[in-house]
């Protein structure tokens, strides 16, 4: 059942950005900025950020990210269940757009369907109220589109894809990519509730495949089924975030943790590197998935969140700590000091309690 060698995200098919082929997209989508040359509406940020920002005038930005459900919407059709990754789909683009201080206002969704029913639309709607409700935006519009020649799904006309676009507000002057961020600052990590809406396609690789689990399978460890674990749905964060932000509290950096997990947080715009050195003990799926997958340490910290869904990075000051602190508990999120920014030009991620260090986007054994 256990590959001697541990699973990989890879050998679930997931390409890097390199075999994806992303610099020679961004080579095109860069010059478009042209388009705009002399006018509103120019990006205040580079791509590649969580979500960029436009200028849309009077010294307000538009913010503006996608994003989609990915293979967890395999999940959902494997139980005929569609009433929770609307909520996902939500989380995807909210959970970016908060990054760069913003605050989301709109969203729209993208349905692509191999059979539209009504059951299973208005499962999904459902999931997009609840996912629009917890973040305080409205769905103004969006677009389904039946497409069976393309859209296939386990099972004969259950097949969909879920994608979202958000918009939010900020002044320019308030735009953060983390550009105060300094050696010393405080790094907060914000409990995930689960295995979100990354590294799926590793999941269920080693959850469907290599331990044979069907979704309905019960176990200990979830106090419910493999599948209803899957498809918690992604934490949102955007009242505490946007309480944090109403404080005026000096926030050096918001870092939402999807792919490519902690390695989220070299994002931010100075070079430095970052000790990982309180982690909470993460929930049971990635104890499961690792023991059965023979996972190593450093793949699972390079693809899951791990238990912690959103960092917060502040000064090394009491009283902000605290406010932070209070902010959470107020909101029910549970937080910890999971770190601190260092000086390290190579941007590196060090984890010692399981003896890691990465850069780029792979962790070695130190």
């Amino acid at each position: 059942m256990n590959s001697p060698e541990g699973a990989r995200y890879q050998q679930a098919g997931v390409l890097t950005n390199a075999e994806l082929g992303l610099e020679a997209l961004l080579k095109w989508v860069r010059k478009t900025e042209a388009h705009r040359e002399g006018r509103l509406g120019r990006s205040a940020l580079d791509v590649g950020y969580f979500a960029n920002v436009i200028d849309i005038g009077h010294g307000m930005g538009l913010a503006l990210s996608t994003d989609g459900v990915g293979s967890k919407v395999l999940v959902a059709e494997m139980l005929g269940r569609y009433d929770t990754i609307g909520i996902d789909c939500v989380a995807m683009n909210v959970n970016d757009v908060i990054c760069v201080g913003a605050e989301p206002v709109s969203m729209l969704d993208y349905i692509g369907i191999e059979l539209a029913t009504p059951e299973k639309m208005e499962g999904i709607a459902r999931g997009l109220y609840e996912g629009a409700r917890q973040a305080r935006v409205n769905i103004v519009g969006g677009e389904i589109s039946q497409i069976p020649e393309i859209i296939r799904g386990v099972t004969q006309g259950s097949g969909l894809d879920l994608i979202g676009m958000c918009v939010g507000l900020v002044p320019l002057d308030k735009v953060n990519v983390g550009q105060d961020v300094a050696p010393g600052d405080v790094i907060i990590g914000l409990e995930s509730s689960g295995i979100h809406s990354n590294g799926l396609s590793l999941a269920r690789k080693v959850l469907f495949e290599m331990a044979g689990f069907a979704p309905e399978r019960h176990l200990d460890e979830f106090g419910r089924s493999v599948g209803e674990e899957i498809l918690v749905p992604t934490h949102i964060y955007v009242r505490e975030i946007c309480d944090l932000l109403d404080q005026n509290l000096p926030l050096k950096a918001l870092i939402n943790i999807t792919s490519d997990g902690l390695f989220n947080l070299t994002r931010v715009k100075p070079a430095v590197g970052f000790m990982i050195d309180h982690l909470p003990r993460p929930q049971p799926i990635f104890r499961v998935i690792q023991k059965l997958g023979n996972v190593p340490d450093a793949e699972m910290y390079r693809v899951f969140n791990m238990g912690i869904g959103f960092c917060v990075i502040v000064p090394d000051d009491s009283a902000v700590l605290r406010a932070v602190d209070e902010t959470m508990r107020r909101h029910e999120v549970k937080s910890l000091r999971i770190g601190k920014v260092v000086d390290d030009p190579g941007r590196h991620v060090w984890v010692p309690e399981k003896q890691l260090v990465g850069s780029g986007d792979t962790f070695v054994k130190a």
